[in-house]
């Protein structure tokens, strides 16, 4: 259950009695199986029941609890020193830095939204879309606020509810219309550059933001292109729009902050200058002020509560598993199963690798149904992967990024699909069979991994 490096020099100086494993152990992986069977098995229980948002009703951080518990006891470390190698894993600045960057990132798109930034922008985009070009249309209404947000959940919240209006004037199928909603957040949130996806692949992977960008793009961009073709070509219906009042100042703090982190301004400053701009869009109203601005900062942080406390716990169970070989094990049977494709096919071992990291983020993802969390969860695996056959940070990260996103957005039980099926009142299968831009961009992503030259 590991996710970002833990330099082994670190760890010895915190813990100077500890003998690390000179091989890899299958029983440092239990932890790692009795968190996935504790997450899965009340998923699938509370399913059987007929409970909304199954796999959302036990909370991530209460299921590693005992994996945590169960990694300490199966360690040869004396009690305290195992508890030290378990604080040290927190602390690491990978770790600290990404907690940090999650609650910025959760600041800047409570405050817009609260000012109204969500509102201008779809405002904005409805006043651009041509009647009969609706499906499309919401799709890039979609894309964009979910790359300026950074959260496609926030996104479908936000746009759903109008597309379903929308779709009812033009009678066009539900399903369709959710699926236009869902591949453009989808799109988004895997793009955006505060994403908390985003943050997690470039942070585990130690590569620049503005750089996993631009690696994303070789992916994105085509399957964006061919959804959008597939989209107009399915329209159905037409409808005028009712336009709403503009107000693009508004919608200023979300260019802003694609254009700083494009510039290759730090994330911390970007995301800060962020809530400023978006505060300082209704702090001069009638009914906004100071007060409501540092209450609107403060849910921002709550609501990144689950990530952050959850991104610390993994932190130091990875810290544990490394310690007694559960990492070196896995590492292992991945290369192998490296060496014999490179071998069988003749390929370079670096596109296996890449195979690789997408299998495992992607397997994680089905397990638990989180993108974030499965890209936290095999960071490390996949930084190990990365740096001994040759795959950059940036396509590393990009690699991670591109296919939990495409799992997330075709798993009927993702809190995208179920939240977004319980607007349109459709079942989520039906949403994420229409979620064309996941599907297209599975087959993109694989045509470029295999066909892209490597240096």
């Amino acid at each position: 259950m590991a996710y970002l490096s833990l330099r082994e020099t670190e760890l010895t100086k915190q813990t100077q009695n500890r003998t690390a494993p000179a091989r890899g152990s299958l029983i440092a992986l239990l932890p790692l199986f009795s968190f996935l069977t504790l997450f899965i098995g009340a998923g699938l229980y509370f399913q059987h029941q007929g409970v909304d948002f199954a796999f959302y009703q036990l909370p991530s951080v209460v299921a590693i609890l005992p994996a945590i518990i169960l990694a300490l006891a199966l360690s040869k470390q004396k009690l305290n020193q195992a508890i030290e190698t378990f604080m040290a894993g927190i602390g690491h600045s990978n770790i600290i830095a990404m907690c940090l960057i999650y609650l910025l990132a959760g600041a800047f798109a409570a405050v817009a939204k609260a000012t109204g930034g969500v509102d201008a922008t779809v405002a904005l985009g409805l006043s651009l879309i041509p009647s009969q070009l609706l499906l499309p249309g919401f799709f890039v209404i979609a894309a964009f606020i979910a790359t300026a947000m950074g959260t496609s959940m926030g996104t479908i919240a936000a746009v759903a509810p109008i597309a379903l209006g929308v779709a009812d004037q033009a009678q066009i199928d539900y399903a369709l219309m959710a699926g236009a909603v869902m591949s453009g957040a989808l799109f988004g949130d895997n793009l955006s550059i505060i994403s908390d996806t985003t943050i997690a692949a470039t942070r585990t992977q130690e590569c620049e933001m503005k750089d996993k960008f631009r690696e994303n793009l070789i992916f994105a961009l085509p399957a964006c292109l061919i959804t959008l073709i597939a989209f107009v070509f399915a329209g159905q219906g037409q409808a005028e729009l009712v336009h709403q009042p503009l107000e693009i100042f508004k919608v200023i703090p979300y260019l802003t902050i694609l254009l700083l982190a494009l510039a290759g301004l730090n994330v911390f400053v970007v995301l800060t200058i962020g809530i400023l701009l978006a505060g300082a869009t209704a702090l001069f109203g009638a009914d906004y002020g100071l007060i409501q601005f540092g209450k609107d900062i403060y849910a921002g942080f709550t609501n990144m509560q689950e990530i952050f406390i959850l991104s610390m716990l993994v932190g130091g169970l990875a810290a544990l598993m490394q310690q007694q070989g559960g990492l070196a094990f896995v590492n292992r049977q991945i290369e192998r199963l490296i060496g014999r494709f490179s071998r069988a096919k003749g390929e370079p071992s670096s596109r296996a690798a890449e195979l690789g990291m997408a299998a495992i983020v992607a397997s994680t993802n089905v397990c638990v149904a989180n993108n974030t969390v499965s890209i936290v969860v095999t960071g490390d695996i996949a930084k190990e992967l990365a740096h001994k056959h040759g795959v950059s940070a940036k396509r590393a990260a990009s690699i991670l990024d591109i296919f939990a996103c495409i799992v997330q957005g075709l798993i009927p039980y993702g809190a995208q699909a179920l939240l977004i099926a319980s607007t349109f009142g459709i079942t989520p299968l039906a949403a994420v069979s229409h979620t064309w831009y996941c599907m297209i961009l599975t087959l993109v992503a694989i045509v470029v991994v295999m066909l892209r030259k490597r240096h």
